[in-house]
């Protein structure tokens, strides 16, 4: 089902995003890569061969430039059939240290971002009448845990988005999908932010899933035409039923978790 199709993925130099371009250039797909850096862009374009690239980067909070972002991404092959938003940051600080900065850009990355792509892209699906639009988001947009109080917050917000987007373009043919990813091994902690917005330097991801049986999963929830996709292998999946079952143990269960 996607031979042919041009698939739009941000932050595709590394993690989830370079793990999904891998796996659909085996399925004769089309791939505009984007993302800050051009050089890992590059390497993730070597890798995708012989598949199509179009390497495309972009700051995700240059709103101004988007209109002319997705003019090119569209002009490449004359349409988009799939536009992944996985662009994103962490945060590792307690509320109580962490200062309005950090909380808007968070906010800036992981919320107004994909939403302003998605935006802006938009009209092209409602005039072709389909597409896919794909939220990477996180089981922290279901369930707020500790030291990622405003990363939960635009995690929650990004969802709340797309499952209204979901159910006003139901008439018009184009899917959203939300995905739900667990821990999966990338470098997401390496840059997260702390209090005053700076990096933290922690080490990548170590445990968790590998990012390429994450893709695979990812591929197969969009076959199957799922809203929402969980993607993972460890015990913070289970935080998902907790949530829709017995909140009050999950809340008790995270709260053991926080920081004394």
């Amino acid at each position: 089902m996607f031979a042919e199709k041009t698939i739009w993925i941000t932050g595709a130099s590394s993690g989830i995003g370079a793990a999904l371009a891998r796996a659909w250039a085996t399925t004769g797909a089309n791939l505009i890569l984007s993302g800050r850096r051009q050089e890992m862009l590059e390497q993730v374009a070597a890798a995708c061969a012989p598949a199509p690239c179009l390497i495309l980067p972009f700051e995700a909070t240059d709103f101004d430039a988007l209109p002319s972002i997705v003019q090119q991404a569209i002009a490449w092959k004359g349409h988009v059939d799939i536009l992944v938003n996985n662009a994103g940051i962490s945060q590792r600080s307690l509320a109580v240290d962490t200062e309005l900065p950090t909380y808007q850009r968070l906010m800036e990355v992981d919320f107004f971002g994909p939403v302003a792509l998605t935006q802006a892209l938009l009209p092209h699906f409602v005039q072709r009448r389909g597409g896919r639009i794909v939220q990477i988001a996180s089981v922290a947009g279901k369930v707020g845990v500790p030291l990622r109080s405003g990363y939960c917050a635009a995690k929650h917000a990004l969802i709340g988005y797309s499952d209204a987007l979901r159910a006003e373009l139901a008439p018009t043919g184009i899917q959203v999908h939300v995905v739900i990813p667990g821990f999966v091994r990338t470098e997401i902690a390496k840059n997260a932010l702390r209090s005053g917005s700076g990096a933290t330097g922690e080490d990548p991801v170590d445990s968790g899933m590998d990012p390429q049986r994450a893709a695979q999963a990812i591929l197969r929830g969009i076959q199957r035409g799922s809203p929402e996709i969980p993607v993972g292998e460890g015990r913070e999946m289970g935080a998902l039923w907790l949530r829709r079952l017995w909140p009050g143990l999950l809340f008790r269960q995270v709260a053991l978790r926080s920081p004394s």
